[in-house]
């Protein structure tokens, strides 16, 4: 009986229960009746159902049946506060892997990676990128471990990566001392690229100024950072640890822009600085005429300020202390 009421169907199996041949239980036919009614409103729910059984049973408590719904709400009861709990563990948990697999690739390719799709490159037409190193890292690794190397590049880097939080830019990568960033990618925003890239250059070579060398405080650590702004290409290379990539003469000339310029300065090209007239606000000076290899002849510039960036910037002429290669 059980089993066809479970089967179901367009005309659901209804066992008929004649009163007669159940003399002195009215009160369960009854329960049975309400409980297989075509209506769900006429249904008992469980706390009616406890409350019709027990007067069923002359106002007992301890039957059979009481026992098992009580048992069985229980049960239920614990069963959702259970669920709950595990359903907020995977979401914690979920979290914590977003926010990781976001650290490694650009959010709007990590939810391609998560869906299984693959992740085409994509051209950009106009992006801005940052490269930097620190002066004098070959002499600087010569009188440390590679414990304290390691110390260094973490200490600094992660003071970068805070401050770059709050720019609109994405941080390629880090080879050993070298730091690259880009705007404009993989999300465009117009014309600002070259404007985020600056001023946040700005704001690191201020903070890099007051940092302090744990294993060598008497040391005063700085930064040649190069900018060129151009085309290129990105996008997601390799399986295992995926790593999202920039391709293009833009990144190849953003780099000897950062090779060929001086501690505590800003390294700029020429498409960056129209970029950057067009914005306002910068200050800048020409630095002349300069030969880069697999280039040419470059027109290049100095980044010195900008209006209304009150955060001290070092002066060039500070450089008694440089670390020199």
């Amino acid at each position: 009986i059980v089993e066809l009421v479970k089967n179901g169907g367009k005309k659901p199996f209804r066992p008929q229960v004649e009163r007669s041949s159940a003399p002195g239980m009215p009160h369960l036919l009854y329960i049975m009746e309400r409980c297989l009614s075509e209506n769900a409103n006429h249904r008992p729910d469980t706390q009616m159902l406890m409350r019709m059984l027990r007067s069923a049973n002359y106002g007992r408590h301890a039957s059979i049946m009481d026992n098992m719904v009580f048992m069985l709400e229980t049960y239920a009861n614990n069963l959702e506060d259970l669920v709950a709990q595990r359903t907020m563990q995977l979401t914690e948990e979920k979290k914590k892997t977003d926010e990781l697999l976001h650290r490694m690739v650009p959010p709007s390719v990590a939810e391609h990676l998560k869906c299984g799709k693959s992740v085409e490159p994509e051209s950009f037409d106009d992006v801005t990128i940052f490269f930097s190193d620190i002066v004098g890292f070959t002499s600087l690794s010569a009188m440390s471990t590679p414990m304290q190397v390691v110390m260094l590049l973490n200490d600094l880097y992660s003071l970068f990566d805070g401050i770059i939080s709050s720019y609109d830019v994405y941080k390629v990568e880090t080879i050993g001392d070298a730091y690259m960033v880009a705007s404009g990618l993989p999300i465009r925003n117009g014309n600002r690229h070259a404007g985020e890239i600056a001023t946040m250059a700005l704001d690191l070579l201020s903070a890099v100024s007051k940092f302090t060398i744990r294993h060598l405080p008497h040391k005063v650590l700085q930064l040649r950072i190069g900018i060129h702004s151009g085309a290129c290409v990105a996008g997601v290379v390799g399986l295992t640890m995926p790593r999202y990539c920039l391709f293009g003469d833009t990144v190849n000339t953003a780099s000897r822009y950062e090779s060929t310029g001086e501690a505590l300065r800003i390294h700029v090209s020429l498409t960056t600085i129209t970029h950057l007239d067009e914005l306002g606000d910068y200050k800048y000076g020409k630095r002349g005429f300069i030969e880069m290899k697999g280039i040419g002849t470059q027109t290049t510039y100095w980044l010195t300020g900008k209006s209304n960036f009150d955060k001290p910037l070092p002066r060039v002429e500070d450089v008694n202390s440089v670390l020199v290669d």
